[in-house]
Parts: C-alpha cells; sequence; structure tokens
C-alpha cells in the first residue's frame, strides 16, 4: 500500500530540509548565493547559511512562508509564497545577478508572490507540483500570484501554464559563472481568483 501523501506548513525544525528544497527549485542558484556568506567568513558553508536563512522568523520566504509535500515520513517537496509589500520598491539588488530577478519583482507590489517550487527528483511524477502549487494559489486568497522561472524549464512552464499562469515580462539573466547557460527570467502572472 502506498504511503499517504499529505501537505503541511512548514516548522522552524524543517529549515535544514527548506534550505536543501529550495536549492533544488533553484537549481542550485539559492546554494551559490548562500556562498556569500561563506566569502565573508559569516558561515563554514554555503548551506549553514541557508539553514540559517531558513529558520529566521522575519525574513520573508523562510520558514513561516513555506508548506511541504510529505509521503508517509518523507520530506518530497516544498512550496513557498508570500506577499510582494511596497518596500520592495526600495530594495537594491545585493549583487549584479539579482537585478533582473527584483526589476521583475518591482512590478507585483500587492501579487502573491510563488517563491519556489520543487519537488525531490525521486518524487517527481506524482502529480505533487500540481498539489503544491494548487496549496499555494488556494493560500494565496485570491489575489493575483506571480512567479519568476527560468526560459528553458519547460516543465515549470508547462506546469504553470496549467494552472492558468501567462508570461507578462521577461528579463534577460546575468550569468553566475562564465559558463553558465544563457537564458531569460521569465515572469508568470495569474489574476485574482
Amino acid at each position: 500500500m502506498a504511503a499517504a501523501t499529505t501537505i503541511r506548513r512548514a516548522e522552524k525544525r524543517d529549515a535544514a530540509e527548506l534550505a536543501i528544497l529550495v536549492d533544488v527549485s533553484s537549481h542550485g542558484f539559492a546554494s551559490w548565493f548562500w556562498y556569500g556568506a561563506v566569502l565573508d567568513g559569516s558561515k563554514e558553508t554555503a548551506f549553514e547559511q541557508g539553514r540559517s536563512f531558513m529558520r529566521s522568523d522575519t525574513e520573508q520566504a523562510a520558514w513561516k512562508d513555506a508548506s511541504l509535500a510529505v509521503i508517509g515520513e518523507e520530506v518530497a517537496g516544498v512550496v513557498i509564497g508570500h506577499p510582494i509589500e511596497p518596500s520592495i520598491v526600495d530594495a537594491e539588488a545585493p549583487h549584479p545577478v539579482i537585478e533582473p530577478i527584483l526589476a521583475l519583482q518591482k512590478t507585483l507590489v500587492g501579487h502573491w508572490f510563488l517563491d519556489s517550487l520543487g519537488v525531490y527528483g525521486h518524487h517527481r511524477g506524482r502529480g505533487l507540483g500540481k498539489r503544491l502549487l494548487d496549496h499555494e494559489i488556494a493560500r494565496g486568497g485570491g489575489r493575483p500570484m506571480s512567479l519568476i522561472t527560468e526560459s528553458h524549464n519547460e516543465t515549470a512552464l508547462g506546469l504553470y501554464g496549467s494552472r492558468g499562469f501567462v508570461e507578462v515580462a521577461r528579463k534577460r539573466a546575468v550569468p553566475l559563472l562564465d559558463n553558465s547557460k544563457e537564458h531569460g527570467w521569465v515572469l508568470l502572472t495569474r489574476g485574482a481568483a
């Protein structure tokens, strides 16, 4: 008999699992960003910084904004969403790589923002991404909902398109490394319910 799948709100103690899943959902972008804490000497590893961020009680996109898909006793996926506050208009990108993403986010004041959606590879193909997305759409409370994904992520574009998200803008991504795959950041929006 297959184990039951549930979606539950994250707890602070889930921070390490959240950090891993956020990195999975961002294809390594999160750990690249967190590595800045290693470079400045405040942490020993990128994932120590990721866990620390996810444990924060005050940061957006940390544990309080997250929900987890659980199969039996195993965490299988994550979705993180939060409102875009007016203060984002004054935010400055901490690194040039973040500038195009932040520029897109600044157009979304008042939207519910889908920050991360990720499922471990061995749990994909079971509809967990759809269930997590539907959960977050409900959590958004009928507000317009938006997200940003990579232009070459056909799986994500298909999933979001199946739930009524449409492309409204695109910005060229700043490469993380010299040999990084060239792509764009795609802003997708779904109207208010």
